[in-house]
């Protein structure tokens, strides 16, 4: 039996998408509902996104209360929303100054032409040379630059040629980091946990010493924070793991509540300095609606202590997948509740996931082989061991077939 709007999307949608055979209508809390009616428990909070939990009621009225008032007017004039927005994040991450823009590849955009550009103007790097290095499996979006970074074939078929000055290394051994640096290095771009890459988390000490290589050689170091951020990890920057205070961070997903496109990159003075108006700029980026909903999502996520939730429910979640014994599951890794289960690539974790679906779970694979549990930071113990219970279910079931 077909779906009219699963059909719709499919004959006036481009193809760039393979989503799970269900259309959802409502979402509240950690739970979403499909058109039948059925309930779900959404373990992937839109790529960490939806951390606030879905329709959150006080991001709800903030952005209701904001709307009325007033939405859009381009950054050509001043609004009351935008100062105290950018004040919060700096002064909640230590950051001099931060450049609002609104989807993540955005932010990272802006971060690589900060880093081009300080590199130019402080460094002294002759014109046109600078070079940006990045690590292998990386995700940091999908713009022609950034994946011309990647080192995933489909990113890249049929989309070049890629911009030059852009370099690729091993993730996870900081010497590799302390080789291809050069005169012309600009600036090292990395992701405290690889998000897309397969949940993958690197060496403890890792960051620091990538931190350290940096400073050695005046490279800045730009952490990607889009999915690892704002509390997802168990900290509020997943950097903090390893005690840095990078160069530069990007923000994004959570930022906007689950509710709007909010991102941001934040780095110090002498970085952001290099932009002169007319430089770079979005039509949208540090919109009045944006920056109020961005605010209330910030107070909201350090008043309800998502870090601290983060930590403690991820150990907790952890322990339970750890605890189904199957030969199916090769691995279970993650820090907070960024979590992922690698499935023996025998079997397919796609099934599994599809087999999740039909018990009321959501959450798709990443690489083919890696499960993801990234729920809402609101998520209760008794709903994680839900998740468990019914993922051992299929687990033995995928086994018995």
């Amino acid at each position: 039996m077909t779906n009219p709007c699963i059909d719709r999307e499919l004959s006036y949608g481009a193809c760039n998408y393979d989503p799970l055979p269900v259309v959802l209508v409502r979402g509240e809390g950690v739970y979403v509902w499909d058109d039948a009616g059925n309930r779900y428990i959404d373990m992937m909070s839109a790529y960490s996104a939806v951390s606030h939990g879905h329709c959150h009621p006080k991001l709800v009225k903030v952005l209701c209360e904001q709307a009325a008032a007033l939405n859009i007017v381009s950054r050509a004039f001043y609004t009351d929303k935008l100062g105290l927005f950018l004040q919060r994040v700096c002064e909640l991450t230590g950051y001099e100054k931060a450049l609002p823009m609104n989807t993540g590849a955005e932010a990272v955009e802006t971060a690589l032409k900060a880093a081009r550009k300080w590199a130019y103007t402080v460094k002294g790097v002759p014109k046109d040379q600078a070079e940006i290095i990045a690590c292998a499996g990386n995700f940091h979006g999908r713009t022609i630059t950034i994946v011309g970074m990647s080192t995933v074939p489909q990113y890249k078929a049929g989309f070049g040629p890629f911009p030059p000055g852009l370099k690729v290394i091993p993730y996870g051994d900081a010497s590799e980091l302390d080789k291809a640096i050069t005169p012309n290095t600009a600036a090292f771009l990395v992701e405290p946990i690889k998000g897309e890459g397969g949940i993958v988390v690197p060496p403890a000490g890792y960051l620091k010493a990538c931190a350290e290589i940096c400073q050695k050689h005046r490279v800045l170091m730009i952490c990607d924070e889009i999915q690892t951020g704002l509390g997802r990890t168990g900290k509020l920057l997943a950097c903090q793991h390893d005690g840095i205070q990078p160069d530069g961070i990007v923000l994004g997903k959570a930022l906007g509540g689950g509710i709007l496109p909010v991102s941001l990159f934040l780095s110090r003075r002498e970085v952001m300095d290099v932009f002169t108006p007319g430089d770079h700029g979005s039509t949208f980026g540090g919109n009045p609606l944006a920056a109020a909903v961005g605010s209330a999502a910030l107070d909201i996520l350090v008043s309800e202590k998502f870090s601290e939730r983060a930590a403690k429910l991820g150990d907790y979640f952890q322990s339970q997948l750890k605890a189904i014994h199957s030969p199916l599951i090769k691995e279970v890794r993650g820090k907070g509740l960024l979590i992922g289960l690698e499935i023996d690539e025998r079997y397919s974790a796609h099934d599994l996931c599809l087999k999740l679906l039909k018990r009321g779970i959501l959450t798709k694979e990443t690489h083919q082989t890696v499960i993801r549990f990234a729920p809402p930071l609101i998520i209760t113990e008794e709903q994680i061991q839900s998740v468990a219970a019914t993922l051992a279910d299929v687990i033995a079931e995928a086994e018995q077939a």
